[in-house]
């Protein structure tokens, strides 16, 4: 969890969200995010959320070219050489190339680079064992696109050369010459898939040349682990795969996919883009990072379950290892960068440190101190580096303004590596601080993430979580959504995982959420005070059970201050007084004008959820409840972002909530009158019913105490005689639950008309001796007890509350 924060919350007019709720049938939160990620339009979400975007292969130049290469050789049965790659997108691209040549009846070989002995990539030795070995056809898989100079010794030791692959190919442009699949050289609709699911393309469209059935969704099990694994955005066509494959993976005939579920504990029946990004990929990527990757290939590929099982209890045992491993570089960095000190940037170094394993440690130290690190492994005379950076700062860069020190480097701006001399690593360290220092400064940058939806404890609930699954398969490109909790308390923080995760509750007035912060054993320091906080909604699944998860991912103190409350003074006992002196005209309202404001019926869903997303949409909106000043001091200082309003200020001037383009209905109105006000208005705004059965019920229930008005007159009365000095607020808005100030304002004129008591210029109720306590004869008392009567009568009618 990031422990201080900036939040980025874009406009999401309430129009655009509700079009969607309307036409598409999402939940707000889902809504608000389709249109904060720029689909507000009804079409484009709705093709966006069917997840059914398809090209054809022939769709990428040259792969009739590359096709009839591979069939040449199959048909002439010379060796064809798969040439992988040791990441599970590697992995899983060697095994759809290899299992489609062998159903074509090639004599089909695989090799998967050793990340220590031979480097990523095509290589000279492997050309020439190749050669040796009498491989007549290479076929790359995730690497090869910048192979120009060992594409070029293949062809002249007679070997020919398809490459398929999606990395960048080189700056100055050059191509391998060979038949390239690429989804950007090849000019494909799409660019942004993965090598599997580019080695998928290839084979379906092998199949369908040689036919060898519909083989439009083969493998797709595969390319949706590799998609999530490799990090590619989760849009367009890689959409549809990783949806269609997570089905296909969840149902699979591979025993060694159903075998490293079992080790990895995953649950087939529940498999998500969770699963295969903390469970398989993990695994998979594990061989290749601390031996070598060949296990994962055969997992992939043995038909045999006894086979699969061992392998994968092997990658259990490889990704055990791993973690073992990272958690030792991660304790030794920490502690180099202890003896550092506060630096711009980092770049720590050991011989003892492996290097398949820096790169995920450099992402957990740089997520941890919010700086750009560089895990250097040392091996004798050089060092192979791994660095990570943080949001805003461009990693590659910085070491292109190091190159002088390095002997290579490459990468893009949030992941990069490097080579670098054994002594020449100081002189690099010193370089990379200067480079960080000249963006960053010297402070810690604060971490600003941007927001998709603005909510309340209330709605993180397990419907909500469920609605949300409408916008998966989520990963890179279209995270799960960050909702925005502002203003709330988070209370009863404990610990758990060991100390080194926190549980702990997140509360807006009375409703309240369970969230867990993972990567932090104690709330921030600011966290007494009111919260904004940036979290995940989740439903976890558990022993059977389902429940919503909140995630916290960061916080910040409060950005908003406390409610305003407009048509009536801002301080609680200055309120009080107008209302009990203005008493009489408050209780003659004119009838409000005819107005064309749109009612909305938001009566299912969280009230304050409900201010919430309207408040964050840009638009100004109000709160109106039959007690503004009570309402604000429930929420105890939480930010809502929107004035408050009393039904008594909107009835004694009904133009007073005509500049807010959203008036949130809080409680219900208490008459015709009342109900007419909600119309008034213009064009384009808007009144939401946003009551529930809990506010009706309560305010049925007030009105039925304050029928009784003779219990609450004895009260005020016992009060204020035994707290002669108290001031009148306090006296008359006491109460078990506490009096609404239309209430407190006729006990104490209903006091002064039978002259009980009197409210001084001091500010105190001023008891008179002798007075007569006969209810009966108060005019204000008989009125009241009908407008009580006529008020529950009106709650009661079916009718009277609808939209």
């Amino acid at each position: 969890m990031v422990h201080s924060a900036a939040f980025t919350v874009a406009d999401a007019p309430f129009t655009e969200v509700y079009r969607l709720t309307s036409e598409l049938g999402l939940d707000s939160l889902a809504a608000q995010t389709l249109v904060r990620r720029g689909l507000s339009d009804p079409q484009a979400a709705r093709r966006f959320l069917a997840a059914d975007e398809e090209h054809d292969p022939a769709a990428f130049r040259g792969i009739d070219l590359a096709c009839e290469s591979i069939e040449r050789h199959a048909q002439r049965g010379s060796p064809i050489l798969v040439h992988g790659d040791y990441d599970a997108d590697g992995v899983c691209s060697t095994a759809i190339l290899v299992s489609t040549l062998r159903a074509m009846g090639a004599e089909v070989r695989w090799f998967i680079p050793g990340r220590r002995e031979d480097g990523y990539g095509l290589s000279r030795a492997t050309i020439e064992r190749a050669a040796e070995s009498g491989v007549g056809l290479i076929v790359t898989a995730d690497c090869g696109i910048t192979s120009v100079e060992e594409v070029h010794a293949a062809r002249e030791a007679g070997i020919d050369v398809v490459v398929t692959d999606h990395h960048r190919p080189r700056a100055d442009g050059v191509l391998p010459d060979c038949p390239i699949v690429h989804p950007v050289v090849s000019g494909y609709p799409f660019g942004e898939l993965c090598a599997a699911a580019v080695a998928h393309k290839v084979a379906v469209e092998l199949r369908r040349r040689n036919g060898l059935g519909d083989p439009a969704h083969g493998d797709l099990d595969l390319v949706a682990i590799a998609t999530i694994a490799d990090c590619v955005p989760l849009v367009g066509e890689n959409r549809r795969l990783v949806a269609e494959g997570l089905i296909q993976l969840g149902q699979t005939g591979r025993p060694g996919l159903r075998a490293l579920m079992r080790v990895s504990q995953a649950d087939p029946s529940a498999v998500d883009e969770q699963t295969v990004g903390f469970r398989l990929a993990p695994r998979l990527n594990a061989a290749g990072r601390v031996e070598r990757a060949d296990g994962a290939v055969e997992l992939l590929l043995s038909d045999d379950p006894e086979v699969a099982e061992r392998c994968a209890l092997e990658l259990d045992r490889l990704n055990a290892e791993r973690r073992h491993i990272e958690t030792r570089i991660r304790f030794e960095a920490e502690s180099q960068i202890a003896a550092a000190g506060p630096q711009p940037g980092y770049v720590l170094a050991s011989p003892d440190w492996h290097p398949g394993v820096i790169g995920i440690s450099a992402s957990r130290l740089s997520e941890r101190h919010g700086r750009p690190v560089v895990l250097v492994a040392l091996d004798g005379a050089a060092g192979t580096g791994s660095g990570r950076s943080i949001p805003g700062f461009n990693l590659l860069a910085a070491l292109d303004r190091c190159a002088g020190t390095l002997e290579r480097h490459g990468g893009h701006a949030a992941a990069a590596g490097c080579t670098v001399a054994a002594d020449r690593l100081e002189e690099f360290r010193s370089a990379f601080v200067d480079a960080c220092r000249e963006v960053l400064g010297d402070e810690p940058p604060v971490p600003e993430l941007a927001i998709d939806a603005v909510a309340a404890p209330g709605a993180m609930n397990l419907d909500s979580a469920g609605a949300l699954q409408a916008l998966a398969p989520f990963g890179a490109g279209h995270e799960r959504p960050r909702i925005l909790l502002r203003g709330v308390s988070a209370e009863s923080g404990r610990a758990m995982g060991e100390g080194r995760h926190i549980r702990c509750t997140l509360r807006a007035g009375s409703r309240r959420a369970s969230a867990v912060a993972f990567g932090t054993p104690a709330l921030p320091g600011f966290a007494d005070e009111p919260v904004d906080v940036a979290c995940t909604l989740e439903v976890n699944r558990w022993k059977g059970r389902e429940e919503p998860r909140v995630l916290i991912e960061a916080m910040a103190p409060a950005s908003l201050g406390p409610a305003r409350v407009v048509g009536e003074p801002d301080d609680d006992a200055q309120a009080l007084a107008e209302t009990i002196l203005e008493f009489g005209a408050l209780q003659t309202p004119t009838d409000p004008p005819e107005g064309v404001r749109r009612v909305m019926d938001r009566q299912d869903e969280d009230p304050l959820a409900v201010i919430a997303a309207l408040a964050a949409g840009g638009a100004p909106v109000a709160v109106v409840t039959r007690d503004a000043h009570r309402l604000r001091r429930r929420l105890g200082g939480m930010a809502v972002g929107a004035c408050l309003a009393s039904w008594g200020a909107w009835r004694s001037e009904p133009s007073l909530l005509d500049g807010f383009e959203h008036v949130v209905v809080a409680d219900p109105p208490l008459s015709r009158r009342d109900r007419a006000l909600l119309e008034t208005g213009g064009e384009g705004q808007f009144s939401h019913l946003a009551w529930g059965r809990a506010e009706l019920r309560s305010t049925m229930d007030e009105l039925q105490r304050e029928h009784d008005l003779r219990a609450a007159m004895v009260a005020v009365y016992r009060a204020a005689t035994l707290r002669p000095d108290a001031p009148a607020s306090e006296i008359l808005l006491a109460g078990d639950p506490e009096r609404p100030a239309e209430l407190a304002a006729l006990i104490a004129n209903v006091f002064a008309e039978l002259g009980i008591a009197e409210l001084g210029a001091d500010g105190r109720l001023v008891m008179q001796e002798g007075a007569s306590a006969d209810l009966e004869r108060s005019e204000l008392g008989r009125r009241h007890a009908e407008s009580v009567e006529e008020r529950l009568r009106w709650l009661s009618a079916p009718r009277s509350l609808a939209a």
